[in-house]
């Protein structure tokens, strides 16, 4: 068959690590092919992997052949794209250090420090200038094409290409719910007897946002039959959740981890009590990993200090850790460009390629995704609020499914950070200093600490990304 040749654009295309993620999974594809247009304001980067992705393109291995070229500007790089991937860094480590670690002062944790708290507030206000521009290019130079975001703040990402653009053909991915199924397959093999259950084999219901997302129907489909509505599933399905109240008893007190191995340090591990815990309290599966979750709680709850993250079998992420890591994907980084090292095309598992072959019209496919709720598919929460849910993926189309409402309780711990996304957009587009306040003090993590320190903390914080954000901040 031959290929369809696409043009695509990377904005971020100097990635260390998910765009060589991407560049193998396309390569894995025998019906897709064309050029990759890499941008990034890191030019030096970008061009390396233009050479890393033209030596994966050059593998005899490698079904799908693309040509991978640096764009030297935003416009150049979106003009005439039919997809275009935005997966970018929000300045850089410094900055991420003080989103992280300045509100360990006030005694505020923080796992991760991108979504949720004043790490995830204070990364908003330097995101959204620049998704502004993002969204300014395509309207102007690609009105017609695709856009993944694989950036975080998601919700604020997203969020922001709608809001000036509203024409947009926008959505957000993200793996974190891929976790929670692939533990329902777990589950799933040991209580029923059945080997070799996979990840999309189970069939969730999935409604929340981004990082704070729930099941509140989970199936295994024994006739791999995919469920496209929860009203009537098929026959043979078998429903989850009983089976999961029964396993969370069996684990709820030492955790249960799937295979960790190639975690390093265990910084991104976690046993799994924290979604373990939600389940009792609420009812419903907590879809994300435990160092996400954790954060759009009180801080009393999982992230009391470092000790309390540990007994409920989850880890902080130092940003020390990260600019490690960082060192040693730059080493790669040249071992790849010089050739040094082998090149292995495995498949990443993650599903931006399959949701590009189902809008080429290829097949049709289900996953969830990031939108606006302009359809009330979480029929509860604002039209505006940007959620996570199932999407059906056809030709050009992407539907989103109805998703029905959160129960009371969910809809209360959810409240303070849908309201935070309007206030944190407004405060970053009209540099809004004490809109920054609010939601400093809108947030669970931070809890109820005086006014005086947060406004302290805010400022602080704000300086320190300084460099970063519009002149009106000054």
């Amino acid at each position: 068959m031959e290929s369809k040749a696409l043009n695509i654009a990377y904005i971020g295309g100097g990635s260390r690590g998910w765009a060589w993620t991407f560049m193998k999974d396309l390569a894995l594809e025998a019906e897709l092919g064309g050029v990759i247009k890499l941008y990034d304001i890191d030019v030096a980067a970008a061009s390396c992997n233009e050479m890393i992705g033209n030596r994966i393109s050059a593998l005899a291995d490698a079904k799908g052949k693309w040509r991978y070229q640096v764009s030297g500007s935003l416009e150049e790089a979106v003009t005439e794209a039919d997809f275009i991937i935005i997966s970018i860094m929000p300045g850089n480590f410094k900055h991420m250090h003080s989103d992280v670690h300045l509100p360990e002062r006030l005694g505020i944790y923080q796992a991760v420090g991108d979504t949720a708290g004043p790490g995830g507030i204070i990364r908003s206000l330097r995101t959204v200038p620049a998704f502004v521009r993002f969204a300014e290019a395509i309207r102007d130079y690609a009105p017609d094409a695709w856009v993944i975001n694989y950036t975080n703040p998601m919700s604020l990402c997203i969020r922001t290409l709608y809001h000036v653009f509203p024409g947009i053909k926008a959505f957000g991915c993200c793996h974190e719910v891929f976790g929670m199924q692939a533990l329902l397959a777990v589950m799933a093999e040991r209580k029923l007897g059945i080997e070799g259950i996979k990840r999309r084999e189970i069939e969730v219901n999935v409604l929340g946002i981004n990082h704070f997302t729930w099941f509140d129907r989970a199936y295994y489909a024994k006739s791999r039959e995919p469920i496209a509505s929860f009203a009537v599933p098929p026959g043979d399905a078998v429903d989850l959740m009983e089976m999961y109240r029964e396993f969370v008893d069996e684990f709820y007190e030492t955790g249960f981890e799937t295979d960790s191995s190639h975690l390093p340090d265990r910084c991104f591990s976690s046993n799994n009590r924290v979604k373990f815990d939600l389940f009792r309290r609420f009812g419903w599966m907590a879809a994300a990993g435990d160092r996400h979750l954790a954060e759009f709680m009180p801080g009393s709850d999982y992230l009391l200090n470092p000790e309390t993250a540990e007994r409920w079998g989850f880890y902080l992420t130092s940003v020390d850790w990260r600019m490690k890591d960082l060192e040693a994907r730059l080493r790669k980084s040249r071992r790849l460009v010089n050739g040094e090292d082998e090149i292995r095309l495995n498949p990443s598992g993650e599903e931006g390629i399959m949701l590009i072959k189902a809008l080429c019209g290829l097949y049709d496919v289900k996953s969830n995704v990031n939108l606006p709720n302009a359809l009330k598919q979480i029929a509860n929460l604002p039209g505006e609020t940007v959620v996570e849910t199932n999407a059906l993926f056809t030709y050009d189309s992407v539907k989103p499914v109805m998703a029905g409402e959160l129960s009371d309780e969910i809809f209360a711990l959810t409240e303070p950070h849908f309201r935070n996304q309007t206030e944190v957009l407004d405060a970053a587009l009209g540099c809004d200093r004490e809109a920054v306040y609010r939601a400093f003090g809108r947030d669970p993590l931070v809890g109820h600490r005086p006014e005086a320190e947060l406004r302290k903390l805010a400022d602080d914080m704000i300086a320190n990304t300084r460099d970063c954000l519009p002149e009106g901040w000054q």
